[in-house]
């Protein structure tokens, strides 16, 4: 069975992400300096957003 060519993204993401991933937004927390894993959970880290390129 076919899919519907009105279902197909392409291979791209259909849109423009506004937040960062989980893993992402640790990265750049850490660089930063705004979280410290060793004293800090990974639970409850706030979104940030994607840097405009």
């Amino acid at each position: 069975m076919s899919l519907d060519r009105s279902l197909k993204t392409g291979g791209k993401l259909s849109s423009k992400r506004s937040v960062m991933k989980r893993g992402e937004r640790i990265a750049k927390m850490v660089a930063d300096r705004k979280l410290d894993p060793s004293k800090d959970g990974a639970l409850g880290i706030p979104k940030t957003l994607v840097p405009k390129s």
